[in-house]
């Protein structure tokens, strides 16, 4: 907790350029209430000030028999990883750069946590989906292929909306998050309500605004399990049963999928009514 506190990453590095700044020690362990979710991957980790509250937070779990939450943490500076080991030997440090790291081949995590460098700064790569300039968009795409969920603390102008500081909460969504959740599918939201303007001034030669948000990834269309039944098989078996020919039903289904997209409400039966006279006669019976 000392070195977390104290260790001042702007002694030897020039931070500013690079938009890299560690957590407050106070705002890291509110941080750690948002992240959960089992084994937890920490992308530019720094030192581990993320990951330190997030590992020891689970220390009442550990007690109660639940095992032993695995971490990872990513950080490209070696001086970083250096000081990290220390501080969380119990986590794995990899010191590599997150946009050419094989992060699919670390395996599956239930989170990813971050509090990635803020701004269009200098990177090698980019997020697979999103094309902006923000670091931190970048880093939250790669994030939500290795994760069932997400939390990070990113800047309050890059957040959906704004909680920190201000009166109540609001919903401000830039261009710039319009154009990443487009791309992407992200949508990020509040977590449970830290108000991270208390610890403004506890940040190490700047006092940025952030919004601490989360993402549940699971949830996602691309990265929902797919059913190995054809999703249209239910609706064809009692036309196929009927012996009603396969391209005649590619007709009724194309009919009715241009109807939907235009808008078109179904107040009459479409053309095709033969095809579901069979389904209409097995109904009455009923």
């Amino acid at each position: 907790m000392f070195v977390l506190d104290n260790w001042h990453e702007g002694a030897n590095h020039i931070n500013g350029s690079a938009g890299a700044f560690f957590t407050p020690i106070g705002l890291a362990g509110d941080f750690a209430i948002d992240a959960c979710g089992g084994r937890t991957i920490d992308l530019c980790a720094g030192i581990g000030a993320l990951a330190f509250h997030v590992f020891w937070r689970g220390h009442y779990a550990r007690s109660k028999g639940e095992p032993e939450r695995e971490i990872v943490c990513i950080e490209r500076n070696p001086a970083y990883v250096e000081v990290g080991r220390k501080v969380l030997p119990e986590a794995q440090w990899i010191c590599a750069d997150v946009f050419e790291f094989d992060l699919k081949g670390l395996g599956h995590f239930g989170c990813a946590i971050a509090n990635p460098p803020f701004g269009a700064t200098p990177r090698a790569g980019n997020g697979p989906r999103y094309t902006g300039r923000s670091f931190e968009f970048h880093l939250i795409d790669i994030a939500s292929d290795i994760a069932d969920y997400g939390a990070f603390i990113i800047p309050q102008m890059s957040a959906p909306f704004q909680y920190s500081g201000v009166p109540c909460y609001c919903e401000r969504k830039s261009a710039d998050y319009l154009r990443f959740a487009e791309q992407t599918g992200i949508h990020l939201e509040a977590g449970c309500g830290v108000d991270c303007s208390y610890y403004r001034d506890a940040w190490k030669g700047v006092a940025p605004s952030v919004e601490i948000v989360c993402a549940n990834f699971e949830e996602m269309p691309r990265n929902k399990p797919r059913s190995p039944i054809d999703p249209e098989s239910e609706p064809r078996a009692p036309w196929t049963e009927k012996g009603v020919p396969p391209e005649r039903q590619d007709a009724i289904i194309a009919e009715v999928t241009a109807k939907a997209r235009a808008g078109i409400r179904f107040d009459e039966r479409p053309a095709q009514a033969d095809l579901f006279a069979g389904i209409e006669r097995s109904a009455s019976k009923r």
